[in-house]
């Protein structure tokens, strides 16, 4: 074996950082993003049935309008403004503004507020409307 030893510093590990909003919401918009590629499959799927017949579409409304689709319906609608929200945050970022610490932070905590605000006046909405 070679007696060359590296004084590269080590690569930095989960356990050294600490846990921030910004953080979260990073991993929220990820999750976020594929959680509304599956619902964006449940769209289709209701939509192909809407133009396939009354039958078809029956048994999409039947699945939406249940327990387990309602649950879904309301997952995906919070997954959709959740990273709306994210991406707006994102654009301000990306124009050079919020970008301290204390603002990065406001703003993921912002973005949590704001999509579970946001989807609770929808759903409350959908009950007193719909």
């Amino acid at each position: 074996m070679s007696e060359f030893k590296s004084e590269r510093p080590l690569s930095p590990h989960l356990t050294i950082y600490r846990f921030r909003p910004t953080m979260a919401m990073s991993i929220l918009h990820r999750i976020t993003g594929c959680a509304l590629f599956f619902g964006t499959l449940l769209v289709t799927w209701w939509l192909v049935a809407a133009a396939s017949g009354p039958d078809a579409f029956a048994t999409a409304s039947w699945f939406f309008g249940s327990i387990v689709g309602r649950l879904i319906l309301f997952g995906y609608s919070w997954a959709l403004l959740h990273h709306m929200l994210g991406g707006l945050r994102h654009f301000v970022w990306d124009t050079g503004h919020g970008l301290e610490k204390s603002t990065s932070t406001k703003l993921a905590i912002a973005t949590l507020v704001g999509s579970l605000g946001l989807t609770a006046l929808l759903w409350l909405g959908i009950l007193i409307f719909g």
